[in-house]
């Protein structure tokens, strides 16, 4: 049987504070489809269609019914930037 040391689950992975001492929250690195559809104001399956050829990669995550495809923030906006009209 298994130890209690006094501590929750969240004790034992507890996230970083910032150096004012105040806790912040952590942005996510990764949004599904249906984030970036609602973010470009276009379909999900314009999303999975299209986003490939317009050189906005994906990362499938799991297997099966269960996959999800998600993509890197990161990409997102740099693509986003890249798709302004001079």
């Amino acid at each position: 049987m298994p130890m209690h040391t006094g501590r929750n689950r969240s004790e034992k992975n507890p996230q970083p504070h910032s150096a004012g001492g105040s806790s912040s929250t952590v942005e996510p690195i990764l949004m599904d489809t249906s984030e970036l559809a609602a973010m470009i104001n276009m379909s999900e399956s314009w999303v999975y269609r299209e986003a490939r050829r317009l050189g906005l990669k994906g990362y499938k995550l799991g297997r099966g019914r269960n996959a999800k495809v998600q993509y890197k923030r990161s990409d997102v906006f740099r693509w986003l930037e890249q798709q302004k009209l001079h």
